[in-house]
């Protein structure tokens, strides 16, 4: 039984293994910034109802409501 090591690896096998590396990376850096907008859009929304819940107790004016919230915006 011959043992395969990375010494005996052929040239055939290297665009094998840069598709597979690609692919892979790709899909953790999609995954990753899904994960981040998602995150990113959960917190926008809860500061949303924070500033709405302000407003509606009366501690603050919805002309600063909207202030706030405009100057979130990018």
């Amino acid at each position: 039984m011959d043992l395969m090591t990375l010494g005996h690896v052929g040239a055939e096998m290297i665009p094998i293994v840069a598709i597979i590396a690609g692919v892979a990376g790709g899909t953790i850096i999609v995954t990753g910034t899904m994960f981040f907008k998602a995150k990113h859009t959960k917190q926008r929304e809860q500061s949303r109802r924070e500033i709405a819940a302000y407003i509606a107790e009366g501690s603050m004016t919805p002309a600063d409501g909207e202030r706030i919230l405009k100057a979130g915006e990018v």
